[in-house]
């Protein structure tokens, strides 16, 4: 008989409600992830560290390790330094620098790992993969998703709201990222997983059309949530394809060209997102774009981000490279850096100021 279903990866449990945080201890035993208490708790000196006096008394057997940073380096460190601990599990609480480190580390350790996120800025928090800093620029890691998510609204609430808009940019990105997915099967004949393509659209497609904002817990919880289901939809397609086109590879080419100068994540791959719909010749949805994005209070254009228009020309150019094989809009016009001025400075006059 053929099989006719698939198992899906994915948490246990995603807790996303304002007071979760409280509920953290009795999530973990009522899911059989710690029945002993023993856990090896990653946070950072600044969002995690407020939050340990508070879950000190519910956490009495964790163990506490300040992670200084989102680098290769941390990360290890991280998992040597829990290797002696006999733990049941490991959780990441902080942002995504920590919960990135903390799920490499857990990999490496062989440990399942509890994400709670202190901020939404992408779609790291429930992801198979580890973004770090490395001698070379930035890398990505494949890593087991999170066993489990906990985001509780009353801290997402207490982030700066910069990290809150950037997670906005990641999830509309999604929709970019299927459009290029969909360019490389009808131009090379590269697989789409259906199932992996729709949870992340339509994750994308919630936040872009939902009319509330970073001050509505009913929003918070649709960008919660549409960042964790663009994680599963990774996990199912064994790759970021589902999160991940030319929006990412522009992000990425600012990352490595100009280190010391990159935006946050989510606002440069949603300005990318925005700049390759107008690539595609898709007026009404890059007008869309800009439209979201600029009422969110996210860039769309380059100076808003602190790159001139030719410095995020270079970076266009060499966006192909951060990815090699990866076929999206940027490979299939294969434009010349004149082009890409050209397509850039139309772009600027099409979204308005």
């Amino acid at each position: 008989m053929p099989v006719l279903t698939r198992l899906i990866p994915s948490p246990v449990s995603v807790d996303i409600a304002a007071g979760a945080l409280d509920n953290l201890a009795g999530l973990l035993a009522d899911q059989r992830i710690s029945s002993s208490g023993r856990l090896a708790v990653a946070i950072s000196k600044g969002s995690g560290a407020a939050l340990r006096e508070r879950l000190t008394p519910a956490l009495p057997g964790a163990d506490w390790y300040e992670v200084a940073g989102g680098t290769i380096d941390a990360a290890v460190q991280l998992a040597d330094a829990m290797r002696s601990g006999h733990y049941d599990a490991v959780v990441g609480l902080g942002g995504g620098k920590i919960i990135d480190a903390a799920k490499y580390a857990s990999a490496r350790v062989g440990l399942p790992m509890v994400a709670v996120a202190t901020n939404l800025a992408h779609d790291g928090i429930c992801s198979p993969v580890s973004t770090l800093d490395n001698d070379a620029g930035r890398g990505s890691y494949g890593v087991p998703a999170p066993i489990a998510l906990v985001v509780d609204l009353q801290v997402i609430r207490d982030a700066p709201i910069r990290y809150v808009r950037s997670g906005i940019g990641d999830a509309v990105s999604n929709i970019s990222a299927i459009a290029d997915w969909e360019l490389s099967h009808r131009e090379t004949g590269e697989q789409i997983d259906g199932l992996a393509a729709a949870i992340a659209r339509q994750a994308g497609e919630a936040v872009l059309r939902h009319p509330g904002d970073c001050g509505d817990d009913r929003f918070l919880t649709v960008l919660a949530e549409a960042l964790v289901l663009g994680g599963i939809a990774m996990s199912i397609a064994g790759h970021t394809r589902p999160s991940s086109g030319a929006c990412h590879e522009i992000s990425h080419a600012l990352d490595i060209l100009y280190p010391r100068r990159s935006a946050p994540h989510g606002e440069q791959v949603g300005l990318g997102a925005a700049f390759a719909m107008h690539l595609r010749g898709d007026p009404e949805g890059c007008g869309l774009f800009a439209s979201v994005l600029r009422r969110h209070g996210l860039p769309v254009r380059s100076e808003e981000i602190g790159f001139s228009t030719e410095e995020f020309v270079t970076a266009v150019a060499f966006a192909p490279q951060t990815r090699p094989g990866r076929y999206t809009i940027l490979e299939h016009l294969d434009l010349t850096t004149d082009e890409i001025r050209d397509a850039y400075a139309d772009y600027v006059k099409a979204i308005g100021s």
